[in-house]
């Protein structure tokens, strides 16, 4: 992977890179045209990052579906597949973190105590290995994004951190590896995600502005589901995570929410412009 790298660097070619866990659906695919749109060269990583799982969570039965998405990611245009072991990635006396202070330890920070010093440092490894141009992340882990486009600020990497849209199934649902985890039942009750959402959308279009009132009736819609355990229902500066108390500049309304065993996260995001707020599912 680093000859490749250093090749194409070389020969002045420019590189999009679009990280993944494997598990591929079309929000994957989207980062791959948007990359490939914008460079000469697409690579893709498949890499179930160990350390980021929680001794509880579900590193061991996370989908691992790798011939398919090899195939997938050859037919979508990508040039290059880097698949590292673990070993590879975490050799032998490995003792080097990344920690992005204030911005990690909230919201999903909150609920997964260091996950994402575990992202940041693999997304780290990953670009310096890969050394693209720009590098592709999806806006559904949008804390995820936040935190990785200020660590690439804050370390003066050469990678532009390029963050897209959110794809979505036709009844709303936030396109995700887990929901292959939701059975039929649980599938249905997991539209109230993007119905609380869409609710709180809604809301703003129709001038609302209070941000307690906003979540407030979030957590109200996520009760109705019986299916549901809400985890957080926030609004929160974008830049910043910290919660608002009134919609202000760029803002995101996050939700964290098991469905049965699988916990899911969807996001609206919320901009003022010129005084009128316009929102983003």
């Amino acid at each position: 992977m680093r000859q490749v790298a250093r090749q194409a660097r070389a020969e002045g070619r420019s590189t999009g890179f679009v990280p993944t866990m494997g598990a591929l659906h079309a929000g994957h695919l989207s980062l791959v045209r948007a990359a490939r749109a914008e460079s000469q060269q697409v690579i893709a990583s498949i890499f179930v990052n160990p350390t980021q799982f929680a001794p509880n969570e579900d590193f061991q039965k996370y989908p691992r579906t790798f011939e398919a998405d090899s195939k997938e990611l050859e037919d979508a245009g990508v040039d290059y597949l880097f698949a590292p072991e673990p070993a590879e990635m975490y050799p032998q006396g490995f003792r080097t973190w990344v920690n992005v202070e204030g911005l990690s330890e909230r919201l999903d920070g909150r609920s997964r105590p260091g996950h994402f010093r575990a992202v940041a440092t693999v997304v780290l490894k990953l670009l310096e290995i890969v050394q693209p141009q720009r590098a592709f992340f999806g806006r559904k882990d949008t804390q995820q994004a936040r935190i990785i486009r200020q660590m690439a600020r804050d370390l003066h990497l050469d990678s532009e951190i390029v963050v897209c849209p959110i794809i979505r199934e036709p009844d709303g649902l936030a396109m995700s590896s887990r929901n292959a985890y939701l059975n039929p039942k649980e599938r249905r009750a997991a539209t109230i995600l993007f119905r609380a959402l869409d609710g709180a959308r809604i809301s703003i279009a129709r001038g609302e502005r209070d941000a307690l009132r906003l979540t407030a009736a979030m957590r109200d819609m996520i009760s109705t589901e019986p299916l549901a355990e809400l985890d957080f229902a926030e609004l929160v500066d974008a830049e910043t995570l910290e919660a608002v108390t009134r919609l202000r500049g760029v803002c995101l309304a996050l939700l964290a929410v098991r469905i049965g065993t699988t916990r899911l996260v969807d996001n609206l995001l919320i901009e003022e412009r010129e005084g009128e707020f316009q929102t983003t599912l």
